[in-house]
């Protein structure tokens, strides 16, 4: 069995199944160029589709949300990175986007 994601007009993933190919292109569940294979493992198409990701034809990729307007995405990965490093001490934090910085949670 594989992982198929659906697609919608704007390539935005809308629905992540389990199933063959086959029964993908037998139009059971629609337009079978409408679902695309995704990895679990991230074999292939840098990450494992998520319902509200996109498929970038262009990178061949699933790329999440970008959680904040700072955040830039890594073109190896395909995943958002935030312009300041998460601090390493142990404790956690949420990050600010007004002030661009990682607040502590207290």
């Amino acid at each position: 069995m594989s992982h198929f994601a659906k697609i919608d007009n704007n390539n935005i993933v809308t629905d992540v199944i389990v199933a063959e190919q086959d029964f993908i292109n037998s139009g059971v569940v629609g337009d079978s160029f409408l679902w695309i294979q995704t990895s679990y493992n991230k074999n292939f198409r840098k990450n494992f589709a998520g319902i509200g990701y996109t498929y970038d034809k262009t990178r061949d990729a699933f790329i999440p949300p970008q959680p904040y307007p700072s955040w830039t995405l890594n073109e190896d990965t395909c995943l958002w990175e935030c312009p300041v490093a998460y601090p390493d001490d142990g404790k956690m934090y949420n990050w600010n986007e007004t002030d661009k910085q990682w607040d502590e949670i207290t």
